[in-house]
């Protein structure tokens, strides 16, 4: 099958792939739509190959790269989904203690992408944990279309719970110098926000393309922002204009980037909404910032 570059690419296609990813539009309809596009050399197929992620050929830092000690854990989250398990991974030849990332997945559970998200943040010099909302119900089933399915089952706020917990058991891991922050992609975006409102010892939070939370919630914030949205997100972005003006009233410490004629997913290096400048800006700033705020 021949490869279809991103410029080739209607628009629309991608708003119609985030309706599909968001649970907006079953597979079928998505389909259909989606056909309509596919014209000339475009095929369906093509089409499907670019949008869908390819977890295998786009992986930066495998599990077992040498410079990263990688493990699996599981943690206790009483108010969440009980037994959590988790992705920690930190460089090898660390001396002593180092400040510690939470990463959070999207609304499938954690994928190969999230898991080497993590692992690039601890090539940076962190300890990071990324869990597996998915854990209670088996785990992230292989694919994402299926973990979608499955992360509906749960409730929001008793994943959100996990997360916290996993910050709470890195806040306090022999390896972790207790000063932790989060970063998060899409829901796990909105959990980054969340937890910014909720949990008072977080030192950072990087929310990428998240839900915001309510207006009436952004005065128990205490932990410095950075968040990053895509120009093109209208569904997210249309949250951001009652946030940053709440940020404002409370005196919030927040910095936001609004990155133009990228869409949502921009950093996802795995679907044809990547879009490499964007991304490594964006990463950057993510790591530069963790540097100054988790000592």
């Amino acid at each position: 099958m021949k490869k279809i570059e991103k410029d080739q690419i209607d628009q629309e296609v991608f708003r119609l792939y985030d309706a599909y990813a968001h649970n907006k539009m079953e597979r079928r309809e998505f389909l259909e739509k989606l056909g309509v596009y596919a014209v000339g050399s475009i095929t369906l197929g093509s089409l499907l190959s670019a949008v869908m992620p390819n977890y295998q050929d786009t992986i930066q830092v495998p599990e077992d790269d040498p410079r990263l000690r990688t493990e699996t854990i599981s943690y206790s989250s009483p108010e969440g989904g009980g037994n959590i398990a988790a992705q920690l991974s930190r460089p090898k030849d660390a001396a002593g203690k180092l400040p510690g990332i939470v990463v959070v997945h999207e609304n499938r559970g954690l994928n190969p992408h999230i898991a080497d998200v993590a692992r690039r943040a601890a090539l940076a010099g962190f300890v990071t944990i990324a869990p597996d909302a998915l854990s209670p119900i088996g785990g992230y089933p292989g694919n994402d279309d299926d973990g979608r399915a499955m992360q509906r089952e749960r409730d929001r706020d008793e994943m959100l719970n996990d997360f916290i917990a996993a910050f709470y058991h890195l806040h306090t891991h022999p390896t972790c110098s207790g000063d932790v922050g989060v970063v998060g992609f899409c829901f796990g975006g909105w959990v980054s926000n969340m937890m910014a409102v909720k949990v008072p010892e977080l030192k950072a939070a990087v929310p990428f393309y998240g839900g915001q939370p309510s207006a009436d919630m952004v005065s128990h914030i205490k932990a410095p922002l950075l968040l990053h949205y895509a120009g093109l997100d209208e569904r997210v972005n249309a949250g951001w204009p009652a946030y940053e003006e709440a940020l404002k009233e409370h005196d919030k410490d927040y910095t936001a980037h609004m990155y133009p004629g990228v869409n949502h997913g921009f950093h996802n290096d795995s679907t044809a909404r990547y879009d490499k400048p964007a991304a490594e800006l964006a990463w950057n700033r993510t790591i530069a910032f963790f540097k100054d705020h988790l000592a």
